[in-house]
């Protein structure tokens, strides 16, 4: 709601209309998430376990599109709690929607890491992480469309993929997964949209 300004008749937002302001400006941005681009199967198969699409987003920068993104798990999962406590494999699948260089790609990734993790969990897992800028590197970038992966098998670990072709051999631990699933579902992930569109749950919007 606006009320007129009695010094110079100018309007301005009340609390309450503040509060309406903003969750509109919140529900735009939810819509804007939408649904991806790129048409994720539903189920797919690794490693002989079948897995299902529990859900699929887009990762924005500003408002610029970067990649399209699924999560494949075993069974559906609505929360990050539930996903990080969740054994067997696990796939996520991106599609690149701009252009990345492959160097700028692996330090975000890596930020993503450490905004979510302890200096400990870093320092343990120095070997994988530094795997993980290494394959990215490797690539002078990646164009519109072009698809890349990580699968986790328990046991033998992380797999990168880049245009369906495993980069080198499977990285880590269960622990290093989940330092990389916190990128997008730790206490500060990369989008917090995209991870709600990958957990298949609405946004919330809440009034005060």
């Amino acid at each position: 709601m606006r009320t007129a300004d009695s010094r110079g008749g100018q309007a301005r937002l009340t609390a309450p209309g503040m509060a309406l302001l903003l969750a509109l400006l919140l529900a735009t941005g939810a819509q804007a998430q939408g649904t991806p681009s790129t048409r994720f199967d539903a189920n797919v198969t690794l490693q002989g376990q079948a897995l299902l699409l529990n859900g699929a987003g887009t990762r924005y920068k500003a408002v610029f599109r970067v990649y399209d993104m699924g999560l494949y798990t075993t069974r559906r999962v609505a929360t990050p709690a539930e996903l990080l406590a969740l054994p067997g494999a696990k796939r996520l699948q991106f599609v690149a929607l701009r252009e990345l260089p492959g160097t700028d790609l692996g330090r975000l990734f890596i930020k993503g890491l450490s905004d979510n993790a302890r200096p400990d969990e870093m320092n343990r897992h120095l070997p994988s992480m530094t795997r993980f800028i290494e394959i990215f590197s490797g690539r002078s970038k990646l164009m519109p469309g072009d698809s890349f992966a990580m699968d986790f098998v328990p046991g033998k670990g992380t797999q990168f993929f880049i245009a369906g072709q495993p980069q080198g051999t499977p990285v880590g631990d269960d622990e290093f997964f989940r330092l990389v699933l916190r990128i997008w579902f730790g206490e500060r992930p990369a989008d917090h949209l995209l991870r709600d569109a990958l957990l298949g749950v609405a946004p919330r919007v809440e009034l005060r």
